[in-house]
């Protein structure tokens, strides 16, 4: 591959990761090239937890073509047995020259240790190539690690005067069969989604991914309940994914698989919600996609839990006693607005998708 330069070997180690995106959860999505004579002899990425790690698939592809290779890996190799032997110890075995690391590994069971093993067998290490880009491919596992908590995004649907339903509860569908398709690909990427006990009793949705043609973890189904209200027959806790049920009163009933994860109130008696991040961090949830009704999503955002928003806004009006997007209370000043960053606008469809991020007023750093 003539002209093939660093970045641009890093680059395809990226994308490799990528194809991971749907089915690592809880692992992060790591890539990795092996290039010798300015090609690539090897390449890999992790597919599932549990099996092979990046570097071993490129280091099967690349065999004795890795002697004095350079190796360019998205995420620091690992240094500790967990359910695969080290990767650390496998570049050394394989007998490469230099390994390019995107980013250090945030695990503390890692934390450097695998670059040091690497650079005490003589290994030349060079960090930091494409490091942004490597962080937000594993913005959830970085955020796990660094901050205790998941990444969260907050998924709304809505009509162009921001209303989610009719008076009388009826919301099928205000959004486009482009933009429900596009939930599902959102739902596949977060590896868990979340809603709450209100949601469930009145629309028993299953949270799954579906008319996705693509190998696909179903994301982990977690429900927000702190009385333990919701029934054993719901759609929610059907078999197929791993199912939790955050309370915090005890359940009289568990469908079977259930896991139930206790959680302290706030003092309103609900579900303390940095708890219940820090709880699902404590099970290993990466990403989370908050699909919930207007109190608990405006719960969310007005404790500053939201990292990321995705609305779909349909071409329609609903008036003003249609149900609103979210609910704020509190917010008399305009000073007290929760204000946003756009990322990206398109259109899904007949609907425009928005993404953005919530900006943190100089005042409240």
């Amino acid at each position: 591959m003539p002209g093939l330069t660093p970045a641009g070997a890093m680059a395809a180690a990226l994308r490799l990761a990528e194809g991971g995106a749907l089915t690592t959860h809880p692992n992060p999505r790591v890539g990795c090239v092996i290039v010798a004579g300015n090609r690539i002899v090897g390449q890999g990425y992790h597919q599932r937890a549990g099996e092979p790690h990046a570097e071993v698939f490129a280091l099967r592809e690349a065999g004795a073509r890795a002697r004095g290779a350079e190796v360019f890996v998205t995420l620091e190799p690992c240094s500790h047995h967990g359910r695969t032997p080290p990767c650390a110890d496998a570049l050394i075995a394989a007998g490469v020259r230099k390994v390019w690391v995107a980013m250090q590994d945030p695990n503390p069971l890692v934390a450097g240790r695998g670059i040091e093993r690497l650079r005490a067998a003589g290994i030349e290490v060079v960090c930091d190539l494409m490091r942004a880009e490597a962080e937000t491919l594993n913005r959830g596992f970085v955020s796990r690690m660094a901050r205790g908590r998941p990444w969260v995004t907050l998924k709304l649907a809505s009509s162009l005067d921001a209303r989610t339903a009719m008076a009388s509860g009826e919301s099928r569908w205000i959004s486009s069969a482009q933009a429900r398709a596009d939930v599902h690909r959102l739902r596949a990427r977060a590896g868990a989604v979340l809603t709450g006990v209100g949601t469930v009793l009145a629309d028993d949705p299953q949270l799954t991914v579906r008319g996705l043609d693509l190998p696909v973890r179903q994301p982990d189904r977690i429900v927000l309940d702190a009385d333990a209200r919701v029934p054993v027959d719901r759609c929610v806790w059907a078999e197929g994914a791993r199912r939790l049920w955050l309370v915090a009163r005890t359940p009289g009933a568990v469908a079977p698989g259930v896991e139930v994860v206790p959680v302290a109130r706030d003092d309103d008696g609900r579900l303390c919600l940095p708890a219940v991040l820090r709880a699902l961090a404590a099970v290993n949830v990466n990403e989370v996609l908050v699909e919930a009704g207007a109190r608990l999503g405006g719960a969310f955002l007005r404790q500053g839990l939201v990292d990321e928003l995705v609305l779909y806004v349909a071409p329609s009006l609903l008036g003003h006693d249609a149900r609103p997007l979210v609910v704020l209370p509190g917010l008399e000043r305009l000073e007290q607005r929760i204000e946003l960053a756009w990322t990206d606008v398109r259109q899904i469809g007949p609907d425009l998708r928005i993404i953005a991020r919530p900006m943190v007023r100089a005042d409240a750093a």
